[in-house]
């Protein structure tokens, strides 16, 4: 008999929990915990925009996170997935060694990065807030950017309406504008939409609403009618793409290379497969679709984890509808909105806003990266024995 050998793949938000939450549930003696991430320290994702304004972040060592739990961190960077071998190839930081990593249970969390969606010198000239590396080059233009030019935010979502604000309060020098292909917040309540346009307002940020943007310059953006935006800067937050490796393995993806899950976040096609976050498509309330976003993560990850330990433990198995209760939007550090949702995340009328809004948004953030360090929450404190692994069989070798 040997440990059950259980590797998570990502450490955003959901491997970060999802890592320590089953390391809370399981005896150590009876699972190896691996967690492959490249970079040694926890990304806040949500704060990256305030990151690239120059705001100091609080540095968040996986070391001192996971000290002491017996999760194992392999600073690397996923190659490619064998899903039928139950196989992870690895490319070790510094050295550039490969690393071939076999598993019985594979955590599949390696998340989403930014869509230049094919838009012509999207590539070459737009700046993304999907990682720390692009948040830190936008940092470094932003700093060195004269009083006066303009800066144009390409997607009217919660990332570019957070972006938008927070670039044009901390620089209320700079001349900042949002284009959007539909209404400025059209999907939140009126009094949702009312409060955006209000601190758009107060903060002389330009709204180019219903305007889709179809390429982009080294100091402008060209719209879909041809007329020609000046951006000395150029943000590009109209949505996400998932990490391309599920696409190239047998696992059932979506058109968009998204891993298809049951209301575990177990593969559908692979039972040793489970998928959380942005890379999976997992069905919330109503039968919708999770967006992708921290809100729809932390929870799947709790829904793996939880899976996981009872299959594992012969335990019940946890049969949460994962839904939604509000959509958190920072408006920069003093103006914030909380528009509450259905279950299905669909807007209703009440909403939070202002300063009060602000101070429960930062709330949830630290709540966010607290859960990450104490992903226990509302589970049982002892844990629980693992039905024990057989050995693999040895491989015949050629």
């Amino acid at each position: 008999m040997q440990q059950h050998r259980i590797i998570v793949l990502g450490a955003g938000y959901t491997g970060a929990i999802a890592a320590g939450r089953l390391a809370k549930q399981l005896h150590r003696e009876d699972v190896a915990i691996t967690l492959v991430n490249p970079e040694p320290d926890f990304v806040e994702r949500v704060r990256l925009h305030q990151l690239a304004v120059g705001q100091e972040l609080t540095p968040r060592p996986f070391s001192e996170m996971f000290a002491g739990t017996g999760v194992e961190l392999k600073l690397a960077r996923v190659t490619s997935v064998d899903a039928d071998r139950r196989t992870v190839t690895v490319t070790a930081n510094g050295t550039g060694a490969t690393e071939e990593l076999e598993y019985d249970t594979l955590v599949y969390a390696l998340g989403s990065g930014w869509d230049p969606q094919g838009v012509p010198g999207t590539a070459e000239h737009a700046h993304e807030l999907s990682s720390r590396p692009g948040a830190l080059r936008l940092r470094e233009r932003l700093a060195g950017l004269e009083a006066g030019r303009s800066v144009v935010v390409v997607g009217g979502g919660l990332t570019g309406l957070e972006a938008a604000t927070e670039i044009a309060e901390a620089r209320p020098d700079l001349d900042v504008a949002l284009a959007a292909r539909g209404g400025l917040g059209d999907w939140l309540s009126p009094k949702g939409r009312a409060h955006v346009r209000k601190v758009f307002k107060g903060l002389g940020i330009t709204a180019h609403e219903h305007t889709a943007v179809t390429a982009v310059g080294t100091d402008h953006v060209t719209t879909g009618e041809g007329a020609s935006i000046p951006a000395a800067v150029t943000i590009w937050t109209t949505g996400f793409a998932v990490h391309p490796i599920a696409r190239a393995t047998t696992l059932e993806v979506t058109d968009t290379g998204r891993i298809v899950v049951d209301a575990t976040m177990r593969s559908v096609s692979h039972p040793d497969v489970y998928a959380i976050g942005d890379a999976a498509l997992a069905m919330g309330a109503g039968g919708k679709p999770l967006r992708m976003s921290c809100a729809s993560g932390t929870p799947m990850a709790w829904q793996a984890a939880d899976a996981i330990t009872a299959r594992l433990t012969g335990g019940k198995l946890p049969r949460t509808t994962l839904r939604y209760f509000n959509q958190c939007i920072s408006l920069g550090r003093r103006e914030g909105l909380i528009q509450y949702v259905t279950a299905d995340d669909r807007s209703v009328n009440a909403t939070l806003t202002g300063r009060l809004a602000a101070r429960y948004k930062e709330l949830i953030c630290k709540g966010a990266a607290w859960g990450v360090a104490n992903p226990k929450l509302g589970i049982p404190t002892r844990r629980r024995h693992v039905l024990r692994t057989p050995a693999a069989p040895a491989r015949a070798t050629a």
